[in-house]
């Protein structure tokens, strides 16, 4: 890939990801004090400003390397704290923090689908085919982390879905895994088998998302 072609392709996917991160935590920090906790509201992190959520490992250079290179496109954002303990039924109320992340990321692939639609109306237009270019980037982005982030594997909201949903005797031997997950998650990068797993559930939201193209 040329430099101008990667130029172009970080000017694309700049925007949408940094809504998608942002986004995606700040409706967990939302979900957090609605149901009882609010530390991450006291911390300024239920906010959309992308400067909040930033993670210059995960958000920027990780995702940088993957466009550059041409790989997966990966990458996280700080996570929102949130003290489960302070929810007003911790095993319950886990899980509707945990998915209102992803939740965030699926309306926003609608939200995507939506602008694609305003750029094909005025195909001519001065900015139709940038704004069409940064829809689908925007479509992709957010049901590929939406997808991701519904993995059962702790720390991943998936992880925390499955631990709050799970009766205690499952639930406790999975959440145990917590430490471990993101060393899980590389391995599975590794062997190309996160791309295998994840792709029948991409392939599945994209044509739910089409409904709007």
């Amino acid at each position: 890939m040329s430099m101008d072609d990667t130029i172009q392709k970080i000017t694309i996917y700049a925007l949408p990801v940094l809504f998608a991160i942002t986004f995606h935590e700040a409706a967990h920090a939302y979900a957090a004090k609605k149901y009882g906790d609010a530390t991450a509201y006291m911390m300024g992190r239920m906010s959309l400003n992308p400067l909040k959520h930033i993670d210059p490992v995960g958000t920027i250079l990780i995702p940088l390397l993957a466009l550059t290179l041409g790989g997966f496109l990966f990458g996280w954002a700080k996570p929102v704290p949130v003290n489960f303990a302070n929810l007003n039924n911790p095993k319950k109320d886990m899980v509707w923090v945990a998915a209102a992340g992803p939740a965030a990321n699926l309306v926003m692939a609608f939200g995507w689908a939506l602008l694609y639609n305003v750029a094909a109306m005025n195909p001519e237009g001065y900015f139709s085919v940038p704004l069409a270019l940064m829809s689908t980037a925007g479509i992709q982005i957010n049901v590929v982390l939406m997808v991701l982030n519904l993995l059962p594997i702790p720390p991943l909201d998936g992880g925390r879905i499955a631990v709050g949903l799970l009766p205690r005797d499952l639930a406790y031997p999975l959440a145990r895994l917590e430490p471990y997950g993101m060393f899980i998650l590389v391995a599975l990068m590794a062997t190309g088998m996160l791309g295998v797993i994840i792709k029948p559930f991409y392939v599945a939201t994209m044509k739910l998302v089409s409904i709007f193209l």
